[in-house]
């Protein structure tokens, strides 16, 4: 005989859903009965357990933004200054690689911000507590974690625009070396003059 699970069990699993299902439509584009029907369970269900798509958007956005200080924060642990700093910029590029879901979501949070007061609200106290963590992790004065926290947006944008940039090399160098060899064609194709297209 199975168990039942709880509702805190389902609320994890609508939550999950909604990060996936959210990172894809976005908050307009997204229904609740898509998140529901994903999870298994009636609107109505979903609805006891949040109040409203609202809720559960805010629900799924705190999730993503925890996902990420949880790596960071591992990925630190027992590192100290460049070190730690090397080990969480490695391990945010692994992330995005591993859970796409994470960085479309972000991207469709950053939009909701913008015209959301709860959202930019939530967003403004999670960014605020990730650069406390950030100095304490590292010891690191704040020009150097704006340099991180900048190069992780940098990590965002060429994930998503698919540049190619090497997970071990560094990535000024990279990018340098991308953008001089990258030629375009008449008809705006970008491509690489050594390989084809890019």
């Amino acid at each position: 005989m199975t168990s039942r699970m709880s509702a805190a069990e389902r609320r994890e699993m609508v939550i999950e859903a909604a990060v996936a299902e959210f990172a894809v439509g976005g908050y307009e584009g997204t229904s609740t009965a898509v998140i529901a029907e994903r999870v298994g369970v009636s609107q109505p269900y979903l609805f006891r357990l949040f109040p409203s798509k609202r809720a559960l958007f805010l629900a799924a956005a705190e999730r993503c933004f925890d996902e990420i200080e949880a790596a960071l924060r591992e990925a630190a642990g027992g590192l100290y200054g460049e070190e730690a700093v090397a080990a969480m910029a490695a391990t945010y590029r692994r992330v995005l690689a591993d859970r796409p879901a994470l960085l479309r979501f972000q991207l469709q949070i950053y939009a909701a911000a913008v015209g959301d007061e709860d959202v930019a609200r939530l967003g403004h106290r999670k960014w605020a507590r990730l650069w406390r963590e950030l100095a304490q992790w590292t010891g690191a004065e704040p020009a150097d974690i704006m340099r991180f926290v900048a190069g992780g947006m940098l990590v965002n944008v060429l994930t998503a625009f698919k540049v190619p940039f090497g997970m071990g090399q560094a990535l000024p160098g990279s990018l340098d070396e991308w953008a001089k060899g990258l030629r375009w064609s008449d008809d705006g194709t970008p491509f690489d003059p050594k390989g084809g297209d890019v």
